[in-house]
């Protein structure tokens, strides 16, 4: 057993919790060599409502070496508060890799001895304070202005995100995609991108996602959100240069948390034990159970890299959507041509197997595509699998990628 500090919602999830290695045991668990964080830029970009932000910067990183062809690239897009780093480490000294690094590597499921890997930063990805994080979205400045942007930010959706990532792949000459991968929100994105990029994009594997955000989703995803806009130190997304909604921020990375896992996770980890001995909760209101001052610490340590309004763009842009930008989902299942992996979670509680990730294989199977479904990941932890122990789904991604 070892300590990881995992993150997923916005929260650095395993601060003192053990958990079991990934099934899939790669040789060496970190990628082999230090990643280099770059910048892409944009003079501007016009988004799918037609406004225009100006001079758009996302960061990326990438893993192995892009062949003469350029046409060994696979793109990994990132979860909700995720970001582009995915694997390998940015300093000799990080005390852990990217977030998929158990199948990013020489010999691993996404091989870099055969695979370009390249990830991005999303707009208005959440950890805009984070110093590893190149991002452009509501905590920017606006050239025009001056001043942050703030609620000013144009609306922006999965669409924007994969349309910007087309663009720093064009600026890269790359113009054939081996497969594009995701979990989470980065299974929106990915298939999001066999959509809108039907000839360009050669598989597609999407893990802990669904084909669209339905009624229960976008019900839950305002609750995340409801915290920071009742803090009123959000002041309705004016708060740059004053206090700003930081308890609000920390309640809604802490929603987010308790719902990427799963009760048996948090049975399992904590049951009823108390967060210090001798203090019972029946005895004081500010005693606390170990789960609840799990979540506080963690939530509290997240939200200060993490920005508010970021965090409401992000929950919009996932509310919104549909797979294919269009009016249905069908309309979208319409257009893909890859190939498609899907990869569920069990015990997920954001996207249900059942009426997400299973509905999404028989749509795109009545519409005649070619799709292959796994349910190797059953371990204990919810939605948060597909990022932690995705690699007990290795085997079945690497043949995906072979195929």
């Amino acid at each position: 057993m070892r300590k990881l500090g995992l993150r997923f919602g916005g929260l650095a999830l395993a601060a003192g919790v053990a958990l079991a290695a990934p099934a899939f045991a790669p040789a060496a668990f970190a990628y082999d060599g230090i990643v280099e964080k770059k910048t892409f830029e944009m003079p501007s970009y016009t988004t799918t409502g037609g406004e225009t932000i100006k001079q758009v910067r996302v960061g990326w990183e990438a893993y192995g070496k892009l062949n003469e062809a350029k046409d060994n690239v696979i793109l990994v897009t990132h979860f909700f508060s995720g970001t582009s780093h995915a694997a390998g480490k940015y300093k000799a000294e990080d005390k852990a890799p990217g977030y998929w690094d158990s199948i990013i590597g020489p010999g691993k499921p996404l091989d870099t001895d055969k695979y370009y890997v390249i990830s991005s930063d999303t707009l208005v990805n959440l950890g805009a304070k984070d110093p590893n994080v190149v991002t452009t979205g509501p905590a920017s400045i606006n050239p025009d202005t001056g001043k942050p942007y703030g609620m000013s930010f144009p609306v922006v959706t999965i669409r924007d995100f994969v349309n910007v990532q087309k663009a720093l792949l064009d600026s890269l000459g790359v113009t054939s995609l081996h497969a594009v991968i995701g979990a989470s929100m980065g299974s929106l994105q990915a298939l999001e991108w066999g959509i809108a990029y039907p000839d360009m994009v050669k598989r597609v594997a999407a893990a802990i996602g669904g084909g669209e955000a339905n009624a229960f989703l976008i019900g839950w995803l305002n609750v995340w959100a409801a915290p920071i806009k009742l803090d009123p130190n959000w002041n309705n997304g004016d708060y740059y240069g004053k206090a700003e909604p930081v308890k609000g921020l920390a309640e809604a990375l802490k929603v987010v948390t308790l719902h990427a896992n799963s009760w048996k996770f948090y049975d399992a980890q904590f049951g009823r034990k108390l967060a210090e001995e001798g203090k019972d909760p029946r005895a004081a209101m500010a005693n606390q159970y170990a789960v609840e001052a799990f979540l506080d610490k963690a939530a509290t340590g997240r939200a200060a890299t993490s920005d508010a309004n970021h965090f409401l763009y992000l929950v919009k842009a996932n509310q919104a959507f549909v797979a294919g930008h269009g009016a249905s989902l069908d309309e979208g299942i319409a257009k893909i041509k890859a190939p498609v992996l899907l990869i569920p979670s069990a015990d997920d509680m954001v996207f249900p197997p059942e009426e997400a990730m299973r509905a999404l294989k028989d749509k795109l199977a009545k519409a005649g595509k070619d799709v292959t479904y796994t349910e190797a990941i059953t371990t204990n932890m919810g939605h948060l699998d597909g990022v932690v122990h995705i690699a007990k789904a290795g085997e079945e991604i690497g043949k995906f990628m072979a195929k």
